[in-house]
């Protein structure tokens, strides 16, 4: 194993942090009423090609997430590639104090993902509740995001952000001792929607949380029915929290939802069921009734 994981692996599952003496100020859901307070940022546009150009605010970036999202999951440009990832954001004009907001075409998911990457990194970043519906007319919102690009020397710092990484073959020797966060469909839980999976299933002792179940007319729930969701999925507070979906967008919002919700120990299994059913060796539980 590199060296960067091992690092990576003791981080991840060694004492958890103190809690915050205000576990909100971590909340990673900006409301778009709230931009104009966050002075100068660097606002991120996660939608599709064409539907950046046909409409996007004259200050936004694009992110590649396609790019993002094949690199994430290749073994050549994985999170273990420091030096990959440091020029991906750095070409962000990511670097310094300036953190970046991310908005997506509403469905909350690619905004995650990028938020996710981005804090896992060492950048700070807030996703936009709702999304470029949320803020498509309001451009007097956007005033404080600079139209000029600079590309900043970024330095990054893994695990520095209030979500961590899990990897399968970590997960895989710690089942018993985390909780679970899955959030996919019931039919993807239950092993009768397989996706583009070999096997499927839910991984032992997870929690069904549907990541549509965390919005609300494509927002993400205010922090109190957040920590409501989450207690009655059987997710307790003080304990480590492991998301995961199928390829990582769900995760991501789950994790954001979980440290919108309090929860101060939140790690993602960033390449999720898909990653885990690859592995026969990795238990998979087939059953038709959800939790």
């Amino acid at each position: 194993m590199p060296v960067f994981a091992q690092n990576a692996v003791a981080a991840q599952f060694g004492a958890a942090p103190p809690a915050p003496k205000n576990p909100m100020s971590r909340d990673p859901i900006i409301e778009p009423d709230a931009l104009p307070s966050l002075g100068a940022f660097r606002l991120l546009d996660v939608r599709e090609p064409a539907a950046f150009e046909a409409h996007h605010p004259a200050a936004a970036i694009r992110v590649p997430i396609e790019t993002w999202e094949a690199a994430a999951k290749s073994g050549e440009t994985s999170f273990e590639n420091i030096p990959y990832w440091e020029r991906a954001i750095a070409c962000l004009g990511l670097g310094g104090p300036v953190r970046a907001v991310v908005y997506d075409d509403g469905r909350m998911t690619e905004a995650a993902r990028v938020w996710f990457i981005l804090q896992y990194f060492g950048a700070e970043a807030l996703i936009v509740n709702g999304g470029w519906p949320a803020i498509r007319e309001r451009t007097e919102l956007l005033a404080k995001a600079p139209e000029a690009l600079e590309v900043a020397a970024f330095q990054a710092r893994p695990g520095a952000g209030p979500v961590r990484l899990v990897d399968r073959s970590t997960l895989k020797a710690d089942l018993d001792g985390v909780q679970l966060l899955d959030a996919r469909t019931a039919d993807e839980f239950a092993g009768t929607d397989l996706r583009r999976n070999a096997r499927g299933g839910h991984l032992p002792g997870a929690r069904l949380l549907p990541h549509a179940s965390l919005l609300d007319d494509g927002r993400l729930k205010a922090p109190s029915a957040l920590r409501d969701l989450l207690s009655k999925a059987g997710l307790r507070a003080g304990g480590h929290v492991i998301t995961h979906c199928d390829g990582g967008g769900r995760a991501a919002l789950a994790a954001a939802a979980a440290v919108r919700a309090g929860y101060d120990d939140v790690r993602a299994y960033y390449l999720s069921f898909a990653d885990w059913a690859t592995d026969e060796s990795c238990p998979v539980i087939v059953d038709p009734q959800t939790r």
